[in-house]
């Protein structure tokens, strides 16, 4: 009988996340590494961060738990490095050590140049181009893909549970694409974000007794964006198969654009002018309220990975109107959810609500 190294991976990452959350808690309360409340955000009373600490160990934990033949050591190496480097940048930035714009333009370049430079990377461009320049295309666009990805769960982390709930829903939607592929080491990895997701959110649900901070939504997106990599859905037509991951992580990626092109259009930058113009904010003005609008961003999310698990098994004529469909959808849904009352800042009272720069 086979051992079942998802199954310890998920069991060892659920039990230290829910245990490490606890000591990592009173770590940040010792310290005073707290996020305190502002008009930028939807908590009302000081809240401690440095959760990422708790997921990124169960995580670790997990995959040295369950280093098997079936597991790729150098890329095990290359993962660990990303997601070590970007815990640490984040850890950095919750306690104010490090400008915002290391994480987005060091940090998280340099973790998808590890995972590309140890094998995980996309396979788009080399079907197609032949030679090296397709091998370096398909370097950039994994750099761009862990990059985007994220980036965007670095933002999502604004309302409570949000971003740990969206991290496990896809880290089950990847578990079970992994399982019809037979890819053992994706169901590992898989069963070991959604453990460490889980545990944290027993303790980061509404009303959060403590925050993931970068150090943990950055490390969930470069998790996902590394998932989203290596999966390869048996069945699907090529050109249909990147459409895979790109569902199951549909929620942050439609989150990120309508943040993007919303605050584009009042002269924002999108990923360093904080606000609460999300789609989770938006709909919590619809009359969701906090809870509502984390509920049904997990539904979105759900219904969504439900679609990619599914693609596999259409025709390419139906996957690609599905694609359409679904665009369409996002468009509809972008333009709707700009039409609801949501937190217009626009750049010059941003500049006049941020403190002067010490010189």
């Amino acid at each position: 009988m086979s051992v079942p190294f998802d199954l310890i991976a998920f069991a060892v990452a659920l039990i230290a996340s829910l245990g490490l959350t606890v000591p990592v808690r009173r770590l940040a309360l010792h310290f005073g590494v707290v996020d305190q409340p502002g008009p930028r955000k939807v908590h009302v009373k000081p809240v401690p961060l440095l959760g990422g600490i708790a997921i990124y160990l169960a995580f670790v934990l997990a995959i040295l738990f369950t280093l098997h033949e079936g597991v790729s050591q150098r890329q095990t190496v290359g993962i660990l490095a990303g997601a070590s480097l970007l815990a640490i940048v984040g850890v950095l930035d919750d306690g104010g050590l490090l400008h915002h714009q290391v994480k987005l333009f060091i940090g998280m370049p340099i973790a998808a140049i590890f995972l590309a430079a140890t094998g995980v990377r996309a396979s788009l461009f080399s079907n197609f181009v032949p030679g090296r320049f397709g091998s370096l295309l398909d370097v950039g666009f994994t750099i761009f893909w862990v990059v985007g990805i994220t980036a965007s769960f670095s933002i999502l982390d604004h309302m409570d549970g949000l971003c740990a709930g969206i991290a496990a829903i896809a880290s089950a939607f990847f578990f079970l694409s992994a399982t019809l592929n037979g890819q053992v080491m994706v169901r590992t990895l898989a069963a070991a974000a959604l453990g460490a997701a889980l545990g944290f959110l027993r303790w980061n649900f509404n009303p959060a007794k403590i925050f993931m901070g970068d150090g943990g939504a950055m490390l969930l997106g470069f998790l996902m964006a590394t998932l989203g990599l290596k999966i390869r859905p048996e069945g699907a037509p090529f050109r249909a198969a990147w459409l895979v991951p790109i569902l199951i992580l549909g929620v942050p990626i439609f989150d990120t654009t309508l943040v993007s092109i919303s605050r584009a259009r009042r002269g924002l930058l999108p990923f360093t002018s904080p606000g609460k113009d999300h789609t989770a904010h938006r709909l919590s003005n619809l009359g969701l309220g906090h809870r509502g609008a984390v509920l049904a961003m997990y539904a979105l999310a759900t219904v969504s990975g439900a679609c990619g698990l599914a693609l596999p098994w259409l025709s390419a004529t139906v996957s690609y109107l599905l694609a359409l469909v679904l665009s369409l959808a996002g468009i509809v849904g972008v333009y709707v959810l700009e039409t609801v009352p949501y937190e217009r800042q626009s750049a010059a009272e941003l500049a006049k609500s941020s403190p002067a720069p010490q010189t």
